[in-house]
């Protein structure tokens, strides 16, 4: 699919409608997962952040993936940690929502905290790479593998954490148990909830791909940076799964889910830089773009600390129902972005 040569209008219509495309299949998906994390005994922290997280993030995995292999190396970064950014603004808009106290201690969950920490070390890990020299091995550099051992060894210790943990929350009024709404067990029920979710995926995966050809052609016919482009278009549309999921999984009750399933999609999409720099094939995509997705890390960086915070923090009720942390991550987001566009 190029819609490079296509005029603007095509493209920004396939965008706006693969973008709903997203946020429909999100819709249902949640409550697929909600069921699948009672059916399997997972609980709902790492069923959200490892199946809901990692399956809403699919249509951004493809985005960035395809981009970087046509040679976008900013889009690619920009669309992988810029949705990063926009998730945890949505985490404080579903805050918003749950109007009987602050979401982050409603849903006390030491499974969360440990993948809130893993975050913002996956995070650092680019960063540090951009410094090094452009070294590469098959073609990636070594922080590309690193990122990788660092997740499957956050989400071994974030499991264990659930199964063990040595820590615990303080049980209050508000706060809301991850107690399964159905039995546990396999047979007919389990194997279709889980073909139901495969076929969303693949709605999902080609509706990505979309939008990551629409959002190069609308970089390269409005002379919008890629970065920008990157962060506000195509990192906000395929990040509308987890805004509907969350919201969605905050109706239903299920508050663990819906925190995890931002904090563990976003650690999940921190993966999406190191196969972006797969496939990226010139060399190292840490030192082929501009550095202006290095700003959008760092403030990802900053919002995920001031999430981890909040969650340490458990505040009851805050301004106007709302968590300190929530407010604060708005703010930064708004005040990074509106920076962004300024500086491009």
């Amino acid at each position: 699919m190029d819609l490079i040569d296509e005029p603007l209008w095509a493209a920004v219509t396939i965008f706006a409608v693969a973008a709903v495309v997203i946020a429909a299949a999100g819709t249902v998906m949640a409550q697929v997962a909600d069921r699948l994390a009672d059916r399997t005994g997972l609980g709902e922290a790492i069923t959200g952040g490892v199946l809901l997280g990692a399956s809403t993030s699919l249509s951004g995995f493809i985005t960035s993936v395809s981009t970087a292999a046509q040679g976008f190396p900013d889009l690619a970064l920009s669309n992988a940690v810029g949705g990063i950014a926009v998730q945890t603004a949505f985490l404080a808009v579903a805050d918003i929502t749950y109007r009987r106290a602050n979401l982050e201690h409603a849903a006390a969950s030491l499974t969360n905290l440990t993948q809130g920490a893993l975050l913002i070390a996956l995070l650092s890990i680019p960063l540090l790479a951009g410094q090094m020299p452009a070294w590469t091995i098959l073609g990636c550099h070594p922080a590309s593998f690193v990122i990788l051992i660092a997740y499957i060894f956050g989400v071994r210790l974030a499991s264990q954490t659930h199964r063990e943990p040595l820590w615990g929350a303080t049980q209050t009024e508000e706060t809301r148990a991850d107690v399964p709404a159905e039995p546990q067990g396999g047979g007919r029920t389990l194997q279709m909830l889980l073909l139901r979710f495969a076929l969303l995926l693949v709605v999902v995966g080609f509706a990505g791909y979309a939008l990551g050809q629409a959002g190069i052609a609308i970089s390269q016919k409005t002379g919008f940076s890629q970065t920008l482009v990157g962060t506000l278009l195509t990192a906000v549309s395929t990040s509308l799964p987890e805004l509907v999921t969350t919201l969605a999984a905050v109706r239903r009750g299920a508050l663990t889910l819906a925190v995890g399933g931002i904090i563990g999609g976003n650690t999940f999409d921190v993966i999406l830089v190191a196969a972006s720099d797969i496939a990226y094939r010139p060399g190292s995509i840490y030192h082929a773009g501009s550095g202006r997705p290095d700003f959008v890390i760092v403030l990802t960086v900053m919002m995920a600390a001031v999430l981890l915070l909040g969650l340490l923090r458990r505040e009851k009720y805050g301004f106007a129902n709302i968590g300190f942390e929530s407010l604060l991550i708005l703010l930064i987001y708004v005040g990074g972005t509106a920076a962004l566009v300024v500086a491009t």
